[in-house]
């Protein structure tokens, strides 16, 4: 359930100014301009091919934009140098689609990764600690740490991801798709996950998702891609947009539907904690 907190207190922690993506002749983002606000859950929603997963791998700095700035924690990311590049990407952590966990590593080894990476002096202890420690948080069983993906669920493989995202305490989280896959109930168990660890671990959250429950569950904004740019504000604000497919697309049954849904969700949350 999205919170209201006054988030214009703070800059922004993500500032992306006239950004132009384009692969040969396609244009996929032309002057394309966004804020993300620190602390908050935001969702990008958009048809296919709008570019939602090309819009976070640019801002995370695995591609290079034909034009434009992309700041995250002030300083801008297009052209780096790759020194200070390593030091901010160890403030934000990164699930990607479908897990895309190493699948000859255990849950426990492929936690550890990134903190091999990024420290030479920690110790298997430590790393073994950490990895524990992490796997508890995103609520998996102990005995997850040595077992391979293959030998876990879905929703318990985007499970491990999440917790390798979050092996270094990261600020900033990214989460391409997170849902994307799983049944309804690991789907909105992995929602409320999120919505947790938001609170917990202070977190700010960059979501790309096609998951309309998601959108109206846990978003406290929403940023529509439609013509090359994005529309961004509240669910219930993109739906009076003065753009018909923003419009019609936050409209549809579907998204009643799962607006519903989540509307029932949070007077069961709200029943729950009375």
């Amino acid at each position: 359930m999205a919170q209201s907190q006054n988030y214009d207190a703070v800059p922004p922690i993500i500032r992306i100014q006239g950004l132009v993506n384009r692969f040969g002749n396609q244009v996929i983002h032309d002057g394309l301009d966004l804020e993300v606000r620190q602390g908050e859950v935001f969702g990008v929603v958009g048809g296919s091919g709008s570019g939602k997963s090309v819009l976070l791998r640019t801002i995370i700095g695995l591609n290079k934009p034909a034009a434009g700035t992309v700041e995250v924690f002030g300083q801008n990311v297009v052209g780096l140098p790759e020194e200070q590049m390593q030091k901010l990407e160890k403030r934000w952590g990164v699930l990607f689609q479908d897990g895309a966990l190493f699948s000859s590593l255990t849950v426990a080894e492929n936690i550890e990764i990134a903190l091999r990476e990024r420290f030479d002096d920690i110790t298997p202890e430590l790393m073994e600690g950490i990895a524990a420690l992490k796997i508890g948080l995103v609520g998996l069983p102990s005995d997850s740490a040595q077992k391979y993906p293959a030998q876990l669920s879905g929703g318990m493989r985007k499970r491990a991801a999440l917790a390798r995202a979050l092996a270094l305490d990261p600020e900033l989280l990214f989460l391409d798709e997170p849902t994307s896959g799983l049944d309804p109930l690991a789907a909105d168990a992995f929602d409320r996950l999120i919505q947790d660890l938001r609170t917990s671990c202070r977190l700010t959250v960059f979501l790309v998702t096609h998951d309309l429950d998601t959108v109206f569950t846990i978003c406290d904004r929403v940023g529509v891609i439609a013509d090359k740019k994005v529309r961004v504000g509240t669910p219930a604000e993109l739906m009076q947009d003065s753009n018909p497919w923003v419009r019609d697309y936050l409209r549809s049954p579907r998204v009643r539907a799962a607006r519903d849904a989540a509307r029932q969700q949070r007077d069961a949350w709200q029943h729950r904690l009375s």
